[in-house]
């Protein structure tokens, strides 16, 4: 589970969460004097170390390897899960990004054709989510 503030969703989380343990936060000098200095980095935490990683984690495997024996083999502490259907699903299985257009790129002029038509988009003059939401 990820956990954003609004203002930073999409590109810096707040806390990652694996296992209901944490896995990543954001921290600042672990010297430092108040509580919140700048800037503030991502560290990992308590999922990510020891035994909690194995428990915290899958490992995705084919039946055959499986039904093997894999995990006892090579001694994993992750848990070890059989794939299923991955060979039968395609993009038009995604609900929101089936679309697949027919796209060509003219190699002297760059233009790109999707189903026949021309895209085309202006320089953008304002980049929202560029530098400065990464300055802390």
């Amino acid at each position: 589970i990820v956990f954003w503030e609004p203002a930073f969703f999409g590109i810096k989380p707040a806390l990652i969460l694996k296992g209901g343990m944490i896995a990543m936060a954001q921290m600042g000098d672990p010297n430092a004097s108040i509580p919140t200095p700048q800037p503030v980095h991502y560290r990992e935490m308590f999922a990510t170390r020891g035994g909690a990683l194995g428990r915290t984690s899958l490992t995705f495997v084919s039946q055959m390897a499986l039904d093997a024996g894999v995990a006892e083999r090579y001694g994993l502490s992750k848990r070890i899960v059989a794939v299923k259907n991955c060979r039968s699903v395609t993009k038009a299985h995604m609900i929101h990004n089936a679309w697949q257009p027919s796209i060509s790129v003219d190699p002297e002029t760059y233009q790109v054709i999707a189903d026949g038509q021309l895209l085309t988009c202006e320089p953008a003059k304002v980049l929202p989510m560029a530098q400065r939401y990464f300055l802390f």
